[in-house]
């Protein structure tokens, strides 16, 4: 309980979104997308940084926006933690709210809160594999609904084949395909259309890389939120 008293003075600040442009990359081929023999991605090396903690729990609120990524919060939890049965820990979440719990499918994954002097980094996270579900859930839908210019104007440009999705994190050069780590999944394209039922999530992809977060396109960050918002509100009910 030491630790929980004096929470992060610093939040983890590796994970920021890449400024580059987002741009929709299309694949042109008529075989569908290879998704078994996945490469074996390693983690990236990456700076440290501090997760020290002020020396009054009245120093630092619970629950915090990350400086460089305002959609971005950390939300300190109790123990028992999926990281730690005795240690707090930070949630990472795209939502201002703390989670209904510490293994709520809102949260992005987990960063350890540790005493005076620890650090935490990118080989640090952890990430939550029920998040990971309700991102694919909330694309597909996205790509049912059509909510996303980015993805309809690469269908549009590309016609006939299998059209990957990538992490805005880091998007590839314009005509080639991007790191595995980053190909959120792929769907086919038929006569410039999405056939959203097609929808194959990406074995490979990693929600945290040395580029930072998940990051979506504007419109499907905004079906991800309402996704995320409606299943907090079941969690609590």
């Amino acid at each position: 309980m030491r630790a929980l008293a004096r929470p992060l003075a610093r939040p983890l600040r590796s994970l920021r979104p890449s400024p580059r442009p987002i741009r929709a990359v299309v694949h042109r081929t008529h075989a569908p997308p290879l998704r078994h023999a996945v490469p074996s991605v390693p983690v990236r090396p990456c700076r440290r940084y501090s997760t020290r903690h002020p020396s009054s729990p009245s120093d630092q609120p619970q629950s915090f926006a990350d400086p460089t990524r305002p959609d971005l919060f950390y939300h300190l939890l109790p123990p028992p933690t999926p990281l730690s049965p005795t240690a707090p820990a930070f949630a990472l979440s795209f939502l201002p709210s703390p989670p209904p719990s510490a293994t709520s499918c809102t949260i992005i994954g987990w960063l350890p809160a540790e005493g005076a002097g620890e650090q935490a980094g990118l080989n640090d996270f952890v990430e939550n594999p029920a998040f990971r579900d309700v991102l694919h859930e909330a694309i597909k839908e996205g790509l049912q609904e059509g909510v996303d210019d980015v993805q309809r104007n690469g269908a549009a440009a590309l016609q006939e084949g299998w059209m990957h999705i990538h992490d805005a994190r880091n998007p590839p050069a314009l005509g080639r395909i991007g790191d595995p780590d980053d190909i959120l999944a792929s769907v086919r394209v038929e006569h410039g259309k999405v056939l959203a039922s097609t929808y194959q999530p990406m074995p490979s992809y990693r929600l945290a890389t040395a580029d930072g977060l998940t990051t979506l396109t504007p419109a499907l960050a905004a079906k991800l939120l309402a996704v995320l918002r409606a299943r907090a509100r079941s969690e609590r009910a």
